[in-house]
């Protein structure tokens, strides 16, 4: 069975940085290549919310509230995707969460402080 396992999460104070990992387990890194990687947010009372997402070929989108901000990479042999995040804000404020062909990781809590 696929399984997500996410880290990286943590407190920050505005202006800091963090980086999240994400490990995909139970796929090859050739089926795990295929397949697009995203990453979603959401914070208690609202609705889970799009960050960014990666091609399988490594074309990185974002969400307009992070563009500039946060990068979006992968390893395939690593079966990993990453999100840096520099610039945070308290809005950035969340459980993040890996998204992966529509199975999801556990999240990590990232807290920014003002």
């Amino acid at each position: 069975q696929v399984q997500l396992v996410e880290s990286g999460g943590g407190l920050v104070q505005a202006g800091g940085s963090l980086r999240l990992s994400c490990v995909a387990s139970g796929i090859s890194a050739s089926f795990f290549s295929f397949s697009g990687m995203g990453w979603y947010r959401q914070v208690p009372g609202k609705q889970r919310e799009w960050v960014a997402n990666i091609a399988s070929g490594g074309t990185p989108t974002y969400a307009d509230s992070v563009k500039g901000r946060f990068t979006i990479s992968r390893d395939n042999a690593k079966r990993t995707v990453y999100l840096q995040m520099n610039s945070l804000k308290p809005e950035d404020t969340a459980v993040y969460f890996c998204m992966f062909r529509n199975f999801w990781g556990q999240g990590t809590q990232v807290t920014v402080s003002s």
